[in-house]
């Protein structure tokens, strides 16, 4: 399936300890090129999110940001009961040996040490979170880049059926061309006859209808579309070999352009250079 290497990516999760959101972002690139951005109490996820986009993907440049909004609610004040009653009991001892007894104050003993309890944010908890948002994200990435390179294989189709049929109309008007030249040289020659030898005239235009002959370069054009229907259809990373079939393509142009004897051939040979530009402008974006 044909992936492209530009889309984006974001999830959200919301839990009692608070929020997390992924943002994936990726354009072509011609290798593999990830940017993380962590929250500094998550920074250990490097090394993880690096090893599992290396994974997942080949080519492009990433983007990923982490986003952590922990809820207040989470420093919530918790009492120490047992050593808050231990702490009750060694005042109310002191308060036997004292002459004047006077009533304990719940406040005084909240700021007793010891008596209230911090309540700490399970981080492994969160960072366990983020790696399971982290992948849903990755996933939609890679739907999006499946989708949009559906839409580029599309097009790159339809140029290819563009292609298939100016070859096929050099390949129709050819023995026409040649019939034309071969005529236009005799009329040339025809008062020359006289002076010239009738094999040489003969060796001359299967000379130039040598120079023009472009089957070979027409059966490369057809093999090399062939081979990029073929490579559309393949799994897994394609684009640097869809990349040099554009070379292939535009080279087996340029010779049609350089044999043409005649507008139209060269009329031909430019269309086919402007077809696989733009293939070529659309192939920078697959994976």
């Amino acid at each position: 399936m044909t992936r492209s290497m530009t889309a984006f990516a974001r999830q959200e999760a919301e839990h009692e300890w608070g929020s997390l959101s992924w943002e994936i972002r990726s354009v072509n690139h011609r290798y593999l090129e990830p940017h993380l951005r962590l929250p500094e109490n998550l920074k250990e996820l490097e090394g993880f999110l690096r090893e599992k986009l290396r994974k997942t993907l080949s080519r492009g440049k990433v983007e990923c940001t982490l986003r952590f909004h922990p809820e207040a609610q989470v420093q919530q004040l918790v009492v120490n009961q047992d050593y808050a009653k231990e702490v009750i009991q060694a005042a109310e001892s002191l308060q036997g040996m004292m002459k004047e007894h006077q009533p304990l104050d719940a406040l005084e003993l909240l700021r007793w040490p010891g008596v209230m309890q911090d309540v700490k944010l399970d981080m492994d908890l969160v960072k366990n979170s983020a790696k399971s948002l982290f992948d849903k994200a990755l996933d939609d990435l890679l739907e999006g880049r499946g989708r949009e390179g559906v839409e580029l294989a599309n097009l790159i189709n339809q140029r290819l059926d563009s292609i298939s049929e100016i070859v096929a109309e050099v390949r129709e008007k050819m023995p026409q061309i040649l019939q034309n030249q071969r005529d236009n040289l005799n009329q040339r020659l025809e008062e020359l006859k006289a002076e010239l030898d009738e094999a040489r005239i003969e060796q001359e235009i299967a000379l130039i209808a040598q120079k023009a002959d472009v089957d070979e370069e027409m059966d490369r054009l057809d093999t090399h579309v062939q081979e990029v229907r073929r490579v559309l259809k393949q799994k897994g990373p394609i684009g640097r070999r869809l990349d040099f079939l554009m070379q292939e393509l535009n080279r087996e142009a340029n010779t049609l352009s350089s044999k043409s004897i005649v507008a139209s051939t060269t009329q031909c040979a430019v269309e086919l250079k402007v077809l696989i530009e733009q293939m070529r402008e659309q192939i920078q974006n697959i994976e």
